[in-house]
Formats: structure tokens, C-alpha cells, sequence
């Protein structure tokens, strides 16, 4: 393992081949990997993985509902501001959180329960708004739950990071294919015959069991540590990104975040203009159903990518995730001409590939940046993140046919992979200097 700047690196199976083995001690390898195995209880990735699938349950709730609210002032122009609320609270969220240090101060599961309890008693009060309150009392209650999920996605990734110093790139893989099911689920919930409040409800219980479990079965990390207990230090953000890795990642993800959201976000319109115009009135072919399982199958994409990073190293495998979406989004106006079976087969694909990097560009970060600034790392670069998402978002509700509305994320995977390639896969085949790292 090497340790650089603070940085504990992954060692991956690739780096175990033949060549390492003549240079290493792989008798001392073995002896950390069952050690580490040892102190690590059974439950504990299945818990995180779980109350990060139930926390972010919140997320598209709204987003569900949406046709059922019957709202006279409510109309295709409001899925964006409902979405775009739900990403301004949570990057104000990860902004306070990565501002004070909340994740580093603060013990982070009860940081992630306090959070997913409070963002569950939000979301459950969105059936009290009535129609005459308009789409103002909706925003604001759906911008406070957004808020709250600044304390359970990247919050849930330093708990993660705190508890797997080798393999990290695979359990941040089973986490974030947590977020991509936990987000999706209801759209799965809306196909149950039930009322729109039964649903938002059923969201908040889920929610706020998942902040239960991690409160009180999963204790500290073994790799935790504290940062610095003194509180505001904007300092500490500043000197992140003097790390040129750290920098490159970052860049990488936001890139990634330019298409995840916004792909998530208009997946349903598209496929409802889509399903309209070849006159399919199957109730499979639902647009809510096709988003449910688009965005779901993305849970498989990070799990698959989480194994393959172990062999092939994070950042290659974000590269070819971050390529195959980006090609997909030059290629969406003609699938959208394709027949049915196979637009359904390349959207699948397509949704497999668009989270999957997402989990391996989280790596990267935790990888770069010092172990008592892990947790401020993953907010600050979540919360820029998803300020990127709200314009692009935004932008995909112009008058556009539905046809081309995808080719406006392109510009988001190419800036991604040229940071990618630039600044780590070409320094992985040139000698490594004083920032290189391992994967």
C-alpha cells in the first residue's frame, strides 16, 4: 500500500499481478487484508448500503407525485423547479456541511440519522399542503428535505470511507448503486394502487428507518479521524484543491453530475413523448415504470464497476462509464427514431452507464485528499456537484423537441474525460512523480 499526502491508497487486484509480487511482501498484505476482514463486522457494509438506499428514497418523491397532485398551477414546467429545489437545498446543505466540517467534527452516523429522521419528517408534511397554497409551499418543503440529504449521501461515503481502507472503490459502488435504487423507488411505489399522500408517506418510513439503523447498529470506523474541532475554517476547502489529483477528480465529477441528474430528471418526459408518438398503450411501457427501471438498473452499473475497479483501477473505469453515457447522449436522437425494444434496450444501458463512474470519481477524491479532511472533501466536491446539475436541468426545459433534449449534456462527459485522461490515466503511464497515487 502506498501512503502519500495523507492518503492511504487502495491497493487494487491489478496491482497484485506478478510484477508487484517481486517488490512487495505479500505474506504482510495478506496479514492487513485479514486483519482488517477480522475487526470489520459482516453487517456493517449491508447497513450503510441500506440506510443510504432508504434515505435517498426521498429524493425523486416529489418528482412521483407530480401528475397525481392535481394542482391547477402545476404543469410540465414545474418538474424542473420541483427537481431543481430538491438540488439547491442539497447544495446548501453540503455548503453549510462542508463549511463547519459537520461530517469530520461530528461522529457521522449520527450525523447521517439525525439527518435522514429530519429530511423524513419533511418530506411527510408535503400532503399537508393544500392547492391553494400553490407550488411555493411544495418548493420550500421539498428545497428543506434536499437540505437534510446533505447529511445522508456524502455523509454515508465518509462513513463507508471510514470503515474499508482497502476496497474502497467496491463498497462505494454498492453505496451509490444504493443511491440510484433508493431514488428510484417511487416510481416502482407509484405502481401500486394507492393515493399520492400513502406514497410520500411510505417514503418518509422508509427514510427514517434507514437513519435508524446506521444511528444505532454501525459504530465509528477503525479508519476515522477527526478533523479540526475549532469549527469554521474555509481554509481547509482552499487547500483541497492545491492538490492537482484531488483537483482533476473533482473536475471529472462535475462533468459526470452535468448529465446524472438531468438525465434522471427528464428520462420520463422524453420516454412519455416517445411512448405518445408511437402510440403505445401497453401498461408496461409506462413512463414512470421505464424510469424506475432506467434509473434502477443503475444500482447494477456501481455494483459491476465497484468489482472491475478492484482489477482495472477507479479512474479506468470511470473513464469508460463517463464515454459510454457521453456516446449514448450524441446518439439519443436517433434511438429516439429506433424501434421500442431497442430505444428500452439502450436507455437500460445507458442508465447502467450514466451513475456508474460515480462511485469511482467518490474514490478518487477520497483517495486524494487528507484522511482528516475526507468527509469536508466529499461534500464540498458533492455540493458544486449539484450545483452544476441545476443548470443543466434548467437548461433541458427550453423548447426543445424531445428528440434532441439530451444532445445539451454532451459538452458534461467531454470535459469529464479530458480531466480524466489528462491528469490520471496518462500520469498512470508516465513515471509517477510526488502526486501520483495508486488506484
Amino acid at each position: 500500500m502506498a501512503l502519500e499526502d495523507g492518503v492511504v491508497a487502495e491497493t487494487t487486484e491489478a496491482q497484485n499481478s506478478h510484477k508487484d509480487a517481486e517488490t512487495s511482501n505479500p505474506t504482510e498484505t495478506s496479514q492487513k487484508q485479514q486483519q482488517e476482514q477480522v475487526s470489520r463486522p459482516a453487517y456493517i457494509l449491508p447497513a450503510i448500503v441500506a440506510s443510504q438506499f432508504a434515505g435517498t428514497a426521498l429524493w425523486f418523491a416529489g418528482n412521483a407525485v407530480l401528475p397525481e397532485l392535481g394542482w391547477d398551477n402545476l404543469d410540465d414546467s414545474s418538474l424542473g423547479y420541483l427537481t431543481s429545489s430538491v438540488q439547491f437545498g442539497f447544495i446548501l446543505g453540503t455548503f453549510v456541511f462542508a463549511l463547519l466540517s459537520i461530517a469530520d467534527r461530528f461522529l457521522p452516523t449520527k450525523v447521517f440519522a439525525l439527518c435522514a429522521l429530519a429530511g423524513a419528517a419533511c418530506n411527510a408534511l408535503l400532503p399537508v399542503c393544500s392547492p391553494s397554497q400553490s407550488l411555493a409551499g411544495l418548493i420550500v418543503l421539498r428545497l428543506t428535505t434536499g437540505f437534510f440529504l446533505a447529511g445522508i449521501y456524502p455523509v454515508g461515503m465518509k462513513v463507508a470511507a471510514d470503515w474499508f481502507e482497502t476496497g474502497l472503490g467496491k463498497a462505494l459502488g454498492w453505496l451509490v448503486g444504493a443511491l440510484a435504487v433508493g431514488s428510484s423507488f417511487p416510481f416502482l411505489l407509484r405502481q401500486i394502487p394507492q393515493s399520492w399522500e400513502a406514497l410520500i408517506w411510505e417514503t418518509s418510513g422508509i427514510a427514517a428507518v434507514g437513519g435508524l439503523v446506521i444511528g444505532f447498529l454501525v459504530p465509528d470506523g477503525p479508519y476515522r479521524k477527526a478533523g479540526n474541532m475549532k469549527g469554521l475554517d474555509p481554509s481547509v476547502i482552499c487547500t483541497l484543491f492545491t492538490n492537482r489529483q484531488f483537483a482533476a477528480a473533482a473536475i471529472s465529477y462535475w462533468g459526470h453530475m452535468w448529465e446524472l441528474y438531468a438525465f434522471w430528471t427528464w428520462t420520463p418526459v422524453v420516454w412519455e413523448a416517445y411512448l405518445n408518438e408511437n402510440a403505445s398503450n401497453s401498461e408496461f411501457w409506462s413512463p414512470s415504470l421505464v424510469t424506475f427501471l432506467v434509473i434502477a438498473v443503475g444500482g447494477l452499473g456501481c455494483v459491476v464497476g465497484g468489482y472491475l475497479s478492484l482489477r482495472y483501477g477507479s479512474a479506468a473505469v470511470a473513464f469508460g462509464s463517463l464515454a459510454t453515457s457521453g456516446a449514448l447522449c450524441l446518439l439519443s436522437p436517433l434511438l429516439y427514431m429506433a424501434p421500442l425494444g431497442i430505444m428500452f434496450a439502450a436507455y437500460l444501458i445507458w442508465g447502467m452507464a450514466v451513475v456508474a463512474d460515480s462511485p469511482q470519481f467518490s474514490t478518487l477524491v477520497a483517495q486524494t485528499a487528507p484522511a482528516e479532511s475526507k468527509g469536508t472533501a466529499l461534500t464540498i466536491v458533492n455540493c458544486i456537484g449539484f450545483t452544476v446539475t441545476i443548470g443543466s436541468i434548467q437548461l433541458l426545459a427550453i423548447p426543445l423537441p424531445e428528440q434532441y433534449l439530451f444532445l445539451l449534456l454532451v459538452p458534461g462527459p467531454i470535459i469529464g474525460l479530458y480531466s480524466l485522461w489528462a491528469y490520471h490515466l496518462r500520469d498512470q503511464d508516465s513515471t509517477e512523480d510526488d502526486k501520483s497515487y495508486e488506484c
